[in-house]
């Protein structure tokens, strides 16, 4: 049985990489010369605004290609006249944001070149040039990807409580590797964690009434006082939060590599990352080389995007990418 696994795993990554080869730079050249024009522009101007934008479509980015593959069915909205339960609305991806977004290059770009661009490219560019303009690698990323026509709730990502070990083998099925796991976890040196992602680290970690040994004490006051002194509140948006890189918030750099040798991590994955053996090692070496750690980053982001992609005639090319263009 371990052998009929293995195989299937190994015919897997081969079919993985004959789809993902099907993409190309420079896809929309001839069909829609400005798209990635346009996508750029109107990243930059949410990213003056809010440059917490980065965070958020490096999380939606993650959410949707490590479910179905790169396909958008994040994206898609619940149907309740249906009973229909989109991925988008599954309890990890409660608060994964940045939709309004993707909706308005998609907007701009029907306006110019209708049914050409799919929302799963935006969604990759988009979050590409996200990254550089928060002071990370550019990297150029091949298009060609097509929307998805499935999108449930039945969501099966990591928690950030769960091991090294069980991550990574999450990871693995999608068709990465270690040193991507590590690396895309870095994508933590941005955004932001609820209270509700760490609470239990600060305050009773595994039931002992004590709060977590591997956490900086200091932290571990910063952070209890952050989550027990708020007001208790029933929308996500004014639920307490804190940056997971206390120190370059809004850079994408090391820096988060840095923060978790310090015992400063915020999840629980981010610390064990530091600490598990299999992981310790690559923290180190990008923790010390912030070259390092941009080139990792930007080749693992390509494998992301590569992830289960439709291309040719499968799927469709979305009118709007919160709607299957011809819903059941």
């Amino acid at each position: 049985m371990k052998i009929v696994a293995l195989l299937l795993v190994i015919l897997c990554y081969f079919f993985q990489d004959f789809v993902s080869a099907q993409l190309k730079i420079g896809f929309y050249h001839s069909s829609c010369p400005n798209a990635e024009f346009i996508v750029k522009s109107i990243v930059q101007k949410r990213f003056k605004n809010n440059p917490s934008i980065t965070g958020a479509l490096l999380r939606l980015h993650f959410h949707d290609c490590g479910v179905r593959g790169c396909d958008a069915s994040i994206l898609i909205d619940s149907d309740s006249s249906k009973n229909q339960i989109s991925e988008k609305d599954s309890a990890p991806n409660l608060t994964v944001r940045g939709y309004e977004l993707i909706d308005e290059i998609k907007e701009k770009l029907e306006s110019i070149c209708p049914l050409i661009v799919s929302c799963s490219d935006i969604v990759t560019l988009a979050t590409r040039d996200a990254v550089a303009l928060a002071g990370g690698p550019t990297y150029t990323i091949p298009t060609g990807r097509r929307d998805g026509l499935v999108s449930n709730s039945s969501v099966d990502l990591p928690g950030p409580t769960q091991p090294v070990s069980e991550i990574l083998r999450f990871f693995r099925t999608i068709g990465l590797n270690k040193i991507d796991m590590v690396t895309l976890l870095g994508a933590h040196t941005i955004g932001v964690a609820h209270c509700s992602f760490f609470q239990s680290r600060v305050s009773d970690f595994r039931g002992t009434g004590r709060p977590d040994p591997t956490m900086d004490p200091k932290l571990v006051k910063k952070l209890f006082r952050l989550c027990n002194t708020s007001k208790p509140s029933t929308t996500l948006n004014n639920v307490p939060k804190t940056f997971l890189d206390q120190n370059t918030s809004f850079i994408v750099d090391n820096q988060y590599y840095n923060q978790i040798l310090k015992k400063k991590g915020i999840l629980k994955i981010d610390q064990e990352l530091a600490l598990d053996k299999l992981s310790a090692p690559i923290v180190a070496r990008f923790a010390n080389n912030g070259n390092a750690f941009r080139k990792s980053f930007a080749k693992s982001m390509v494998k992301l995007g590569n992830i289960n992609v439709l291309v040719g005639d499968d799927g469709e090319i979305r009118k709007n990418c919160r709607v299957f263009n011809n819903p059941n």
